[in-house]
């Protein structure tokens, strides 16, 4: 058991258990996964825990791809293309969607590995997940090198987004509840939420 914050407790548990109790220090993360294709049509489909909102005007969403140590079909993709999608998990195919966590060769579709749809939109050029609920289209505005450990912050700005509008109140809000989506604490682990309080 840690009985201090302080560095030389951290570095001295186990590595395996350390880097699963950093993954889960911050709690609830969005699952979500990122559709993409290389200029030959190949399509991508990759499990993020990383999204986040980084402003509503213009509208825009970061996510944090690893260091390019290895290759990062999603971020090889979004720099030959320019777009991408983001698609939220949905409680019915979770087993799915970490199936896409894997490394596969870039030839071969995630899609079709797991058995998922890819969907496209008449306005947008990257592969939309057909089963998720919410689905946003975005295109790459910029990305931010983190020198700390080696990670890149890819920025994107939405240009569309699909999903019923009966998911929507009349202020703007989404109901995740009804939507079915699940969240994602450390590197496996998938939560429902639930709404406590709305002020």
């Amino acid at each position: 058991m840690i009985k201090s914050t302080d560095k030389t407790a951290l570095e001295a548990l186990d590595k395996r258990y350390r880097i699963r109790l950093i993954n889960s220090l911050n709690g609830y993360k969005s699952a979500n996964l990122i559709g993409t294709t290389d200029q030959s049509g190949n399509e991508n489909l990759a499990l993020f825990s990383s999204v986040i909102h980084l402003g509503s005007d213009p509208p825009l969403l970061g996510f944090k791809m690893r260091p390019l140590t290895v290759p990062r079909h999603t971020y090889e993709n979004i720099k030959e293309t320019g777009v991408f999608t983001i698609n939220h998990v949905h409680q019915d195919w979770i087993t799915k969607a970490h199936a896409c966590a894997g490394k596969q060769a870039k030839e071969l579709s995630e899609f079709k590995d797991v058995g998922l749809t890819p969907e496209y939109s008449q306005g947008h050029k990257a592969p939309y997940v057909k089963e998720s609920m919410i689905k946003i289209g975005l295109h790459f505005v910029e990305e931010h090198f983190i020198k700390a450990n080696g990670t890149i912050i890819i920025v994107g700005q939405i240009d569309e987004i699909v999903m019923d509008t009966d998911l929507i109140d009349e202020n703007g809000d989404i109901d995740f509840g009804t939507a079915g989506g699940v969240t994602i604490t450390g590197l496996n682990h998938y939560w429902r939420g639930v709404k406590v309080l709305s002020k």
